[in-house]
Parts: structure tokens; sequence; C-alpha cells
């Protein structure tokens, strides 16, 4: 694979491509701009990048104090946490402007890519996307250990997405052994919520849905697969890198002191 070129220039194209990805795939409820800032908010699910603040150009860097006053009210409006989520996009003023101010840093995860003519995908399950929203939902909660509560956050999610979303679940009869979702966006396919059952990790079963996603997609037209991975999930990583998924940038969230 080609790496990502250095250029700033080229850089803040690709990651723009990806934001905008993300958006489309992962709805908030509420999305309001202030500039290039895109405040996403959503009361039915707690999902930081469902409600943050989201910087899209690095010159925007005007009146940022009472900018961040003005986002702070919306979050408080919400019952969330003001949150910026900070991906290259964000730019080195602002950043600075946040260390200054004594903000937190945390949860900092990959965006990572792979070009789908590099997959050998013959041998992958054919497997029909799951249309019981509701049973897809069940399953994903199970594998991901979640919470029941957010069953009908997470339905308004899913119900949100404009591009093709395929919501795959791997079963033994009515357990769920693995549960993704991937939306198919033109030439993207974009994996969410990738989890496997507790009791059933290590046994190849991400991999084989995974596979299977992409087969799905690529058959619709996708060209390449991306996703986004916490950094310290290291299982996580060690098998998408073993699949030949790369990094293309970072992204990581702030928070005010003592929040």
């Amino acid at each position: 694979m080609a790496p990502v070129s250095r250029h700033p220039a080229s850089v803040l194209a690709v990651v723009r491509r990806y934001e905008a990805a993300g958006f489309r795939a992962w709805p908030a409820a509420a999305v309001h701009y202030d500039g290039t800032w895109v405040v996403r908010l959503t009361a039915g699910h707690p999902a930081k990048r469902l409600n943050s603040v989201n910087p899209l150009d690095p010159g925007d860097t005007h009146a940022i104090e009472e900018r961040i006053g003005r986002a702070a009210r919306r979050f408080d409006a919400y019952g969330r946490p003001l949150t910026f989520r900070m991906s290259p996009l964000s730019g080195q003023v602002l950043s600075r402007h946040l260390d200054k101010a004594g903000w937190n840093r945390f949860d900092e995860s990959l965006v990572m890519r792979l070009p789908l003519k590099e997959v050998e995908l013959g041998a992958a399950m054919d497997q029909i996307p799951l249309k019981d929203i509701s049973r897809f939902i069940g399953a994903s909660l199970r594998t991901g250990g979640s919470d029941a509560s957010l069953r009908p956050g997470l339905s308004e999610v899913i119900g949100a997405i404009q591009p093709e979303a395929g919501l795959f679940a791997l079963e033994d009869g009515n357990e769920p052994l693995a549960t993704l979702i991937c939306v198919h966006d033109g030439d993207l396919a974009g994996l969410f919520e990738v989890a496997t059952e507790k009791s059933a990790r290590k046994k190849g079963h991400g991999r084989n849905l995974i596979l299977s996603a992409l087969k799905w997609a690529r058959l619709r037209g996708a060209r390449e697969a991306w996703l986004q991975v916490e950094a310290g999930n290291a299982p996580a990583l060690a098998l998408y890198r073993s699949l030949g998924f790369e990094e293309v940038y970072r992204y990581h969230y702030r928070r005010p002191p003592g929040a």
C-alpha cells in the first residue's frame, strides 16, 4: 500500500475525506456549525463521537474562547460534558489554546484503511446482512458488553445512517458470537461497532465476519475499507494489522480541567 503523503495539504485532504465519511456513517441527532467547528450532540447515546466538537480547519482560529463558551452551553443543555475531538484538522493554534487552559487529553484512536484489491476475499463467507434491526442491536449489545439502556439510542443512530448499512452478525444458534456494521458509502466501506463476545474471542470469529462484510461491500463497488480503533485496544489493532489495515491518522479527545 502506498503511504499517505506527508505534505500537509495532502494529509488534510485525506483526513477531511474520512471525517466526512465518519459523520455520514455514524450520524449525531443534532448538528450545529460554528464556523468550521461541527458540534455533534445526541441525547439518546453517550458515545463521544456523537457528542463532541469537531474542528475541521486548522486556520479557523478566531474568537476561540467565545466559541468554546457557546459550545459549552449547547452541551449543558444536553447534559453532556463539553468534549472536543481533535484530529489533524484541529490545528496547533487551538491545541495550544487548550493546553494553556489546562484541558485534559484522553482516549487516542487510530483511523486505518485497507485497499480492497489487496485483500483475498474469495474464501470469505457469503453472508447476507440482517434486516431485523432489533435482533442486530440485541446481538451487538451482547457482544460489546454494553448496557441494555443503550438500545434506544443505538437504534436511533443506526436508523439515521444515510449510506447503505450492512448489519452483520455471526451466531451460534441464538447466541451471538461477533457483530459489526459495514457502511457502504461510494468507494468506501466503513467498519463500525466491531465486537466479539468475550467467551468467543481468539477463535477467528471477528476476522471471518470482517472478511464477509468486506466481500459484501466490494461486490457493491467499495474499493477501500476504513475503521477507527482505540490506540490502547491491542487485540483489535493486532487483528486489523494482520488483515493489512494501516494507519492514516490519529485523533483524541479533550475536556476542560475538572470535567
